[in-house]
């Protein structure tokens, strides 16, 4: 192999050169976007008034007073994180023995009985959100937070499924197979074995089925109430329903919103590291 003189320099091709050119040009885009909506939002709840001009006219807090006022904050927040967190766990009990299921098992019609899992997730939520909110209502769980939790775990548990599944195919069959042999029971190979290997799918499974939960809208719109509701229907209800609302006030309620999924993602991230999201268990 020829030795290249200490003075010759290898430039790399033209062509990454323009890739990497415009990976960055669309990275700082798309932040540049983000920073702009999300900064605009923040602004404008703390402005006074903000007609024509790069920045209000004024700065104040009086909107999250107001918004203090029309709304018990308070009960907001707690309806979203017990519905939050109440429909996630029952979606991880009932999701993980789905999700073993199809991962461990080979049967006939396991194609089918994967698409029916995964089937609200396809279907728009209003096409079984209204039937199904009528039926809720008629059993007297309208208004209620049992109400809003039920139907919210129609798509959330294919959700957990569906990320689950992945988890447990990667962990070798054999390890369970082993731990049988040695003389453990199924629920001693479930928990010393099977559990801690998929604790990093439970957690980013829950952590992204909480977030998802506090932003459905169009399911617990149909069953909650005024006492119900949560702040993403307490946002739309200020956004749109009949009256006059300063829209700094409104921005405020977004402000809020963005902040207790925001704080949720970084409890999340305390625990689970963003590296844990795909793990691979194999034995050689």
């Amino acid at each position: 192999m020829p030795v290249l003189p200490p003075t010759t320099k290898i430039r790399p091709p033209a062509r990454g050169i323009w890739g990497t050119v415009i990976f960055y040009l669309i990275i700082g885009f798309f932040t540049l976007n983000l920073f702009g909506l999300v900064g605009t939002v923040l602004v404008e709840s703390f402005g006074t008034r903000w007609f024509g001009t790069w920045l209000p006219q004024g700065f104040t807090s009086e909107w999250y007073g107001y918004i203090g006022e029309n709304h018990d904050m308070g009960q907001l927040l707690f309806n979203t994180l017990f519905v939050a967190i109440v429909t996630t766990l029952i979606a991880l009990v009932v999701g993980f023995p789905a999700a073993y299921v199809l991962a461990r098992k080979k049967f006939r019609m396991r194609a089918i009985l994967t698409g029916l899992y995964l089937l609200p997730m396809m279907v728009p939520p209003m096409a079984y959100g209204i039937p199904l909110a009528t039926m809720l209502i008629q059993v007297g769980l309208g208004g209620t937070l049992q109400g809003v939790i039920l139907i919210n775990l129609v798509p959330i548990i294919p959700f957990v499924i569906l990320i689950l599944a992945p988890f447990i195919e990667q962990v070798d069959t054999s390890l369970e197979s082993a731990s049988r042999m040695l003389g453990a029971n199924r629920w001693q190979t479930f928990r010393r074995v099977l559990l801690p290997l998929v604790i990093p799918g439970l957690l980013s499974a829950g952590m992204l089925a909480m977030v998802r939960t506090i932003a459905m809208f169009e399911l617990t719109f149909l069953v909650a109430d005024a006492r119900t509701q949560t702040l993403v229907v307490a946002l739309y209800a200020d956004a749109f329903s009949a009256g006059i609302r300063p829209t700094q006030a409104i921005s405020a309620m977004a402000v809020v919103y963005m902040l207790t999924t925001m704080s949720l993602l970084v409890v999340a991230l305390m625990f689970v590291k963003p590296t844990q999201f795909v793990v691979r268990i194999k034995t050689k």
